[in-house]
């Protein structure tokens, strides 16, 4: 399937895109090695600089949103198979929710545990919960089980993107893509 004008995503769009897609590329492995060490001051350090990349990743997914509502992605190419686009279209939006829902259930559990979060160790942000250590172990779960789920789907994004561009060599990938790899 081959498309010859390279129609791209805003500039804009495409930094936040790679931005939130950097942030927890570091928050998720950071996450996971830190969730199993004992109480220290260096585990305090990266709980500090996870949850600063959570409230950074919220922020971006945020504007991301209103940068989407007010312009509109480009189109897919014409012979896409309709439940290709469909899956494109499901899937953006679970991206969408999740990108928003990990770092919140992360905040939500911050505030039930009594642990403030501090952006960047400079804007205290409220707690957005009463502390309630029985609704803290459950956010635990709710933000594993959240960020599980977020991985997986970036997963699939990332396979299908890269099928697009090295198999069915269309413009799928390059319509996000800060440089440019050229007309095929």
């Amino acid at each position: 399937m081959q498309v010859n004008s390279l129609q791209k995503y805003t500039m804009t769009a495409i930094s936040l895109h790679w931005w939130i897609a950097l942030l927890i590329f570091i928050a998720f492995p950071l996450g996971v090695y830190m969730h199993d060490l004992p109480l220290s001051p260096y585990k305090l350090k990266l709980f500090s600089w996870h949850k600063w990349i959570g409230v950074t990743v919220f922020l971006f997914a945020v504007l991301r949103i209103f940068w989407r509502i007010s312009h509109q992605a480009p189109a897919l190419p014409a012979g896409l198979p309709q439940w290709q686009k469909l899956a494109s279209h499901v899937t953006h939006i679970l991206l969408y929710v999740l990108i928003v829902a990990v770092p919140l259930s992360g905040w939500l559990m911050s505030s039930a545990k009594g642990f403030q979060t501090v952006w960047f160790g400079i804007l205290p942000l409220p707690d957005l919960i009463s502390k309630d250590r029985e609704l803290g172990n459950l956010l635990v779960i709710v933000h594993k089980t959240l960020n599980f789920s977020l991985l997986a789907l970036v997963g699939m994004h990332i396979m299908a993107a890269l099928k697009h561009h090295f198999i069915d060599k269309d413009v799928i990938l390059r319509r996000m893509l800060p440089f440019n790899l050229g007309e095929k």
